[in-house]
């Protein structure tokens, strides 16, 4: 593997003044992240403050113990109950890790936590916390696979119709097993393909649900890195996070008033807000009868969307110290239970993350926590040999082809290949006919009524005619050129899917039926470095 780094800039505006550090972005956050004296002063903050350390440590540890597991991951336990802190960060839990940026940001965090672990002097453990409690399970119940150089969304085809948190969210082992070979045989069957079928056969047998399924993948990927995996729903955490619960149902009013105070800030600065909640949201979920339900706040206690269900305030209370699993985080108290919970050095963010935790400065203030410094995750891009050969012989570098893409090289090899004679015959055939038949239809309106709407269907006739000429003429045209014209689609499709980053689209299972089961763990060797250029590995 080859690391070269290229500077991009961010497809998220905010993001992009962020890693500029730009003053009018800074002002949103309570630290910076691209000097060491920012992580110097956390840490002295975080030392001064207490944590829940030994029912933390024991709640992963009793979490990860079905997991893959390492003796790097019992150190990081072990640092985690006595004084070490965390560079931390999240996903979804997608089917086979989703999208390459869930192993980018475990990449990142890793990253982050070696180095800052050799600069301070202290233990710094890698954690990631997965989105266990979200409830959309269209954004995670797929992977894309490329067939006959077009690129497929593949749908698990178990269906989930209710509001289920993705914990909740069971599967049938067998019909799992079978998707994920079919998924496989789509990668293309190689040397690699039994020993990975066997590592997820195995995952499958071990899990009972999508969340157990994703972070089983993602320890037997990473646990030699003492990587640390707790699910955001786990019930044991739950009950840890108890005190918490009742604290930001008692401040709701306040938090959210805070995050739109923030907002009107940000927008005077052109700036628009990613969080939509409404003015009585309390930001909590509550699981009723199976779903996860939003609540709101009425005059006279709480209720959800449609006042189905109603509770007073006591009556909440009571609920949180008797059910705590029965609650869960939105978008606004995810990040300020994360903070209360964890010893967090920093936070690794995707853009999004970025400009959405920009929106809730004053809601951490509220509850008298502060940011951590938050770390632009690393942003990367797998080129593989093929296309690196494809790359040199349609003369394109990779920094264009990331920056602006290939349609206007690809236009321009179509323009000088294309029979100009050709297409001008049938332009001025189409030109005579409308023409003729203009004059035609003018003389048709005098001999009889209903002769007009003939002559016109005529003439769509012929120009159905000369429109299938043209198609044709293109497609021998296309098909004589095909192998130029493959070699432009299948750099897109590889490096900018769908006009996007690759990591938005590609899988790692791609790479590592290709590559082998140690692609992963290869990844995370390389030297990579915090200073906003994109990266880009040579395979």
């Amino acid at each position: 593997m080859l690391l070269e780094n290229i500077p991009l800039p961010a497809i998220q505006p905010f993001a992009s003044h962020y890693l500029n550090q730009d003053k009018k972005v800074l002002s949103n956050f309570h630290y910076g992240y691209n000097g060491q004296e920012a992580y110097n002063k956390r840490l002295k903050e975080l030392q001064e403050r207490s944590f829940q350390r030994a029912d933390l440590a024991d709640c992963i540890e009793a979490y990860m113990k079905p997991l893959p597991s390492s003796p790097a991951v019992q150190q990081s336990i072990a640092d985690l109950r006595s004084d070490g802190v965390v560079v931390i960060g999240g996903q979804q839990a997608g089917l086979l890790t989703g999208p390459l940026y869930a192993i980018h940001k475990v990449i990142s965090i890793i990253q982050l936590a070696k180095e800052q672990s050799q600069s301070l002097s202290v233990p710094v453990i890698p954690v990631f916390w997965i989105a266990g409690e979200d409830h959309d399970f269209m954004e995670i119940n797929h992977v894309y696979v490329e067939r006959d150089g077009q690129l497929n969304k593949k749908g698990y085809a178990e269906r989930v119709l209710d509001k289920r948190m993705a914990s909740d969210t069971s599967f049938e082992k067998s019909s799992m097993k079978k998707w994920v070979r079919s998924i496989l045989r789509d990668f293309g069957e190689t040397s690699h393909t039994s020993v990975l079928i066997e590592m997820l056969d195995g995952a499958i047998e071990e899990s009972a649900s999508i969340t157990d399924l994703f972070a089983f993948i993602i320890m037997d990927l990473f646990k030699e890195e003492g990587l640390l995996v707790i699910d955001s729903a786990d019930k044991e955490l739950r009950k840890i996070e108890q005190p918490f619960f009742k604290r930001l149902l008692d401040q709701s009013e306040k938090i959210t008033s805070s995050v739109f105070e923030q907002q009107e800030l940000l927008m005077e600065d052109g700036f628009h807000s990613l969080i939509e909640i409404e003015k009585n949201a309390v930001n909590l979920f509550m699981t009723i009868n199976g779903e996860r339900i939003l609540l709101f706040k009425t005059p006279d206690g709480y209720q959800d969307k449609n006042g189905s269900n109603k509770f007073g305030h006591k009556v909440l209370e009571e609920l949180i110290d008797q059910s705590p699993h029965l609650f869960s985080n939105n978008v606004v108290t995810r990040p300020l239970m994360q903070e209360w919970l964890f010893p967090s050095l920093s936070f690794i963010a995707g853009p999004g993350e970025i400009a959405y935790w920009a929106e809730l400065k004053r809601a951490f203030e509220q509850l008298d926590l502060t940011m951590p410094p938050i770390m632009p995750r690393l942003n990367i891009t797998i080129v593989e040999r093929d296309i690196q050969q494809k790359l040199t012989d349609l003369n394109l570098s990779i920094h264009s082809v990331l920056k602006t893409g290939v349609k206007k090289e690809k236009d321009q090899f179509w323009s000088s290949v294309k029979d100009e004679a050709m297409e001008e015959y049938i332009e001025e055939t189409q030109k005579l006919i409308d023409d003729q038949y203009s004059k035609m239809k003018q003389k048709a309106e005098d001999l009889h009524p209903g002769l007009p709407a003939i002559v016109e269907k005529n003439l769509a006739i012929h120009e159905k005619q000369l429109a299938y000429l043209k198609r044709k003429t293109n497609d021998y045209l296309s098909f004589k050129h095909h192998v130029e014209l493959t070699k432009y689609d299948q750099v897109e499709s590889r490096l900018i899917p769908e006009d996007g980053p690759q990591e938005r689209i590609w899988n790692v299972f791609y790479f590592l039926n290709k590559y082998g089961i140690d692609f992963a763990s290869e990844l995370v060797k390389l030297n990579f470095k915090f200073d906003h250029d994109h990266k880009v590995i040579f395979v």
